[in-house]
């Protein structure tokens, strides 16, 4: 099977699972009990493909987001460094070897923009956590290291 056709598959299944009634959407955010981290972090659970604001020292609201593909998988602490309201992106040189045809920078608000809405920025931009213009991408292991989260739920991150 050809990459255009498998993906054209999965885009077809997840479509299926996801207007299938009875079956959770992986769009829902929500208020969990949550301990051990300080107020007003952000932390970032992998495995579970979700991501944590810590609220109090008993909660914190639960996002589901797409992570890093298996060995690109962003790991450790950090401070968030930049807050940004529709970025503009400039590839970084892998994902350039990867698509040659990529410009410079795409423009912010663009539709092939993948930084979507806003973006918290780290490591001197190197990682972010920022909004998509894929939302089926949303609960898979799908990026180079960066958190993607629905435009909505990074907006309400961001206080936007």
């Amino acid at each position: 099977m050809s990459d255009t056709l498998r993906h054209l598959a999965v885009c077809l299944a997840t479509a299926l699972i996801l207007m299938s009634p009875g079956i959770p959407r992986v769009n829902a955010r929500e208020m969990v009990a949550f301990s051990g981290y300080a107020p007003g972090m952000i932390v970032g659970k992998t495995g579970q493909r979700r991501l944590y604001y810590v609220v109090d020292d008993r909660r914190a609201l639960r996002f589901p987001v797409g992570v890093g593909r298996v060995g690109m998988a962003w790991s450790g602490s950090a401070r968030i460094e930049g807050k940004y309201v529709r970025p503009a992106w400039p590839p970084p040189d892998m994902i350039r070897a990867e698509n040659p045809n990529l410009p410079e920078v795409i423009p912010g608000g663009a539709a092939n923009n993948p930084m979507g809405a806003a973006a918290l920025t780290v490591r001197g931009g190197e990682y972010a956590i920022h909004g998509t213009n894929r939302p089926a991408s949303i609960g898979g292991f799908v990026s180079h290291g960066c958190i993607r989260m629905y435009n909505s739920d990074i907006q309400e991150l961001t206080g936007l």
